[in-house]
């Protein structure tokens, strides 16, 4: 067999074993998920209430809402709650549907307009929140859409949880690559998982009376991080 078709053959063969090369190398990677959490007090409340009303006209029932609605800012403001932590979320008007009797028939008709104004607010000093929320139903405010508290300084504590959801990778990377007999290679790839916290929305019950009772509890925080690594072969002792 001549040189030329010699090196021919060779090339081929490499070139035919490379994807063989790489699926081995690919299979000796270990994809593990790093996780760390952390509870910490709340320090800061969000709510969203509003006024509802019903009335024959349309226009009627918006100005009951924007009425009362008006009273509703002005206690906000007047308990020192800053204009940028108040936030319009939603106006709306929408048909009131019942059932009549129309020619010997019962039948479905609009007979009314119910109208809506909500606003979403920050209360940053929780201590005053029964005093807040006791003074705005007195107000007019009729609807609540819930209540969660939150921790405003989450920034850094994201961060934090960054880096030690990365060290919890490292270590359960460690950890099954030494109970597998390999060694554990560099970092092929991190992805960073989006953060959780927060405490979930709460009913409010709305009650004409002293300061509404608030129990924050604690807000748990936690972050993920994926990493994939890779194996290689344990060294031989010497």
């Amino acid at each position: 067999m001549s040189t030329p078709k010699i090196v021919s053959l060779f090339v081929a063969g490499l070139v035919a074993l490379a994807p063989l090369s790489a699926q081995a190398e690919e299979l000796r990677r270990l994809m593990v998920t790093g996780e760390a959490s952390l509870d910490v007090a709340p320090d800061q409340a969000e709510i969203t209430l509003g006024v509802r009303a019903q009335s024959e006209e349309a226009a009627d029932a918006m100005s009951q809402v924007s009425a009362s609605m008006g009273e509703v800012l002005a206690r906000l403001q007047d308990s020192g709650i800053a204009g940028d932590d108040i936030q319009t979320r939603q106006v709306s008007m929408n048909p009131v549907w019942s059932r009549i009797q129309q020619g010997g028939q019962d039948v479905r008709a609009i007979t009314g307009f119910e109208a809506s104004n909500l606003v979403m607010v920050t209360l940053r000093d929780l201590e005053a929140m029964g005093g807040v929320l006791d003074d705005v139903l007195r107000a007019g405010a009729n609807e609540f859409r819930g209540l969660a508290f939150s921790f405003s300084d989450s920034r850094s504590v994201q961060d934090r949880l960054r880096t030690e959801a990365v060290e919890d990778a490292i270590r359960k990377a460690r950890q099954l690559a030494s109970a597998a007999g390999m060694s554990l290679g560099p970092v092929r790839t991190l992805q960073d998982g989006a953060p959780d916290g927060g405490a979930p929305m709460m009913a409010m019950e709305m009650a004409r009376s002293a300061d509404i009772p608030m129990a924050p509890g604690s807000v748990s925080l936690s972050h993920r991080v994926s990493v994939t690594f890779d194996l290689l072969e344990a060294s031989a002792p010497d």
